[in-house]
Parts: C-alpha cells; structure tokens; sequence
C-alpha cells in the first residue's frame, strides 16, 4: 500500500503510556517522554492507536483495528493530526531527537525560609546501591516475616494504648528524653523517603531526586520516584505509595522490643520508648489515611485508577449541588466514587479530630 497509510510510524521504546485512569468525568492515559519529563493526556480512542505504532503494522492495518473496536474508520487526516503531535513532541522514532530538561541549575533551590537542597548528584544510581544492598530482606518471605513482627508489635501497642498515651503526656514535660524523640522520629521520616525510592527500584521503577526539603521551621527529606503512576501492574503502585509507611514500622521494632524488655513501671527509659512508640506508631498508621498528601490518599488513586481524586470529587460535589442535571452526565462509576470519596473523606477528618482531641486529653490529664 502506497501514500500516508501504507507508512509503519514507531514511536520510541522508552515513551512511558501509564494505564486507564479517571479524571473527572473522562477517562485519560498520561503520555510521558522520560528523556525531556514532559507529559501529557490522551483519551482511550488516541492511547488505543499511540500504543499499536510498533513500527510492525502499517497505519491502514491499525485503523481496521480501531474501526473494529469503535465503529468508525479514520481517513488520512485524522493520522496526520495525530502524527503531527508526536511528531512535535519528539516521540516517534527516526524524528528529531528527544530534548533533554534544562539543568537544574544547582543543587540549592529557594531561599533560607523555604526551599529544596538535592542531597545527591545521581539519585537512580544511589537508590540503586542500597537496593542491592538491602536486596535479601526484599524476598517475599522475608517481607512477610517481618509484617507480622510489625502486626503483632501494632497489636501489644494498641492492647497498651493508656500506657503509651501517659508516656506521651509524661514526654511532653521534659526537654531531654522530648529533643531524643523528635531526632528519632526524623530520622523515621528520612528512612520512610528512601523506603519510597527501594521500593520503586524493586518494581522497575526510577527515582528522580533525593534532597532535603525545608519550610522553617520543618525540615523533612524528600525522594521523588518518576515513572510510579506507569507501572503496569497496580500492586506494584500500591508497594511504591506503602513501602514509606513499612519502613516506619519496622523502625520502631527494635525499640518495641527493648520497652518489652523492661519490667512495668515509672522507668524514664521505659517512658520515652513508650511515647517514642506511640508517636512512631500514629506516624506510620496516619500516613495511610487516604487523604491528601499522605501515602493513603495515593494508594486509593492507584487502587481505584483515578487521578486528581480529591479535586475532581470536590468538583463534582459543587456541581451536584448547582447542576444535577450536568452532574448526572458523568459515568456511573465516576458518580459512586467522587460522592463516596467526598461524603467519607469529611467524615474521616471529622474522626481523626475526635480522636486527635481525646488522646491529648487522655495524655495531659493521665
């Protein structure tokens, strides 16, 4: 076949297309270019034709396909619109090559009351190194020996909560054993950034930067992995967004296993390791809490497919209320989920405030 259609189109190998996500009332795909970070949204009908430009079938033999699958055959200048945007975008092989991203200039970014600090020079090859590293505790079973140490030690907690909750008011009123938690649990925080970045190089995926990130008077690590919303398989999304509370847990382990150790009582060890595990613990469990920004929130996106899942159901909710009609345009699964996210996120914030409210209560009166 001759002209336009009888053209083998393949785009490049490493183009990132992430699985079917909902945003708002459509259905997109992100379209990522790893080389110069740009990204954008197709809908299904233009992913279905992006991810079938193999270089192996000819533009007329994918357009029987589509035809096939939507019922409607595309002319010549529907593929030289569409050609035209990879082509533009540097995606297709034998195009001009991909632009890379202009330096970041240094590793400071900011100013002294807010800012960011890149820590390394290389953050892939440096997660890389310590996924080697730390690759035997990463086996499957390994991984399931040391969940249930991090269930049973959330369980003697939990069965201990009053202690832990008179340790922490105990905390509160003294500096030194307080300024020893706080260290403690920045550091948790530290190893929780680089449990993201294992994590992500377990399942193939690739960490961006690694840095210190600062709003005065916090200061917190920060590791951003690139490609985690184009893992294909959605478990490995959900071990990316989880490993950071994991790693939590199991930091706590060996301090739960000492306050075990030591015999009930007014002990100041005993104490700080009991507000050390109280804190530790809220930490890690308040992190899956499926609200923005925290890792819960990101595993529900994954687990759902569904992006922008905060915003788009504020959106629909206000729409709900000022156009049921327009509301009512929106798929069905989209209606169920954006409600349900809205009407149970509010109610969670309602708990969580009840419950953070009685517990400093119970801890400053204990």
């Amino acid at each position: 076949m001759t002209g336009l259609l009888g053209h083998r189109p393949a785009l490049r190998p490493d183009v990132l297309l992430s699985p079917p996500l909902l945003d708002g009332p459509a259905t997109v795909h992100l379209v990522k270019d790893p080389v110069s970070g740009a990204s954008f949204e197709i809908g299904p009908k233009e992913h279905f034709l992006v991810s079938r430009l193999d270089g192996t079938r000819s533009l007329a033999e994918i357009g029987t396909e589509y035809g096939h699958a939507f019922g409607r055959r595309l002319g010549e200048g529907n593929w030289q619109q569409l050609l035209a945007l990879l082509g533009s975008r540097r995606l297709l092989v034998g195009g001009p090559p991909p632009s890379a991203p202009a330096p970041p200039g240094g590793p400071l970014r900011g100013g002294l009351l807010r800012g960011t600090l890149r820590l390394v020079a290389d953050a892939d090859a440096t997660t890389a190194r310590l996924h080697r590293a730390l690759r035997p505790l990463l086996h499957p079973a390994v991984l399931g020996v040391l969940l249930l140490g991090c269930l049973a030690m959330e369980t003697a907690l939990a069965v201990s909560l009053g202690e832990l909750l008179a340790a922490f008011g105990w905390l509160l009123r003294h500096p030194v054993p307080l300024l020893a938690v706080a260290t403690l649990m920045w550091l948790s925080t530290a190893l929780h950034e680089f449990a993201h970045g294992v994590a992500a190089r377990q399942v193939g995926g690739t960490v961006g930067e690694i840095g210190l990130r600062w709003r005065l008077p916090v200061a917190i690590m920060y590791c951003t992995v690139d490609n985690y919303r184009f893992l294909e398989r959605r478990r490995h999304q959900l071990a990316v967004a989880s490993a950071g509370a994991f790693a939590n847990l199991l930091f706590l382990l060996p301090f739960a296993a000492w306050w075990a150790a030591l015999p009930p009582g007014d002990d100041p060890t005993r104490r700080t390791l009991a507000a050390l595990l109280l804190i530790g613990g809220a930490q890690a469990l308040v992190n899956l809490v499926p609200l923005p920004p925290l890792d819960g929130y990101t595993m529900l996106g994954h687990g759902l497919r569904v992006t922008r899942l905060a915003p788009a159901s504020s959106g629909y909710l206000r729409l709900r209320m000022r156009d049921r009609t327009a509301a009512a345009a929106y798929p069905a699964r989209a209606r169920r989920l954006y409600l349900g996210y809205a009407v149970g996120s509010a109610v969670l914030v309602l708990l969580l405030a009840a419950g953070l409210t009685g517990a400093v209560w119970y801890a400053a009166t204990a």
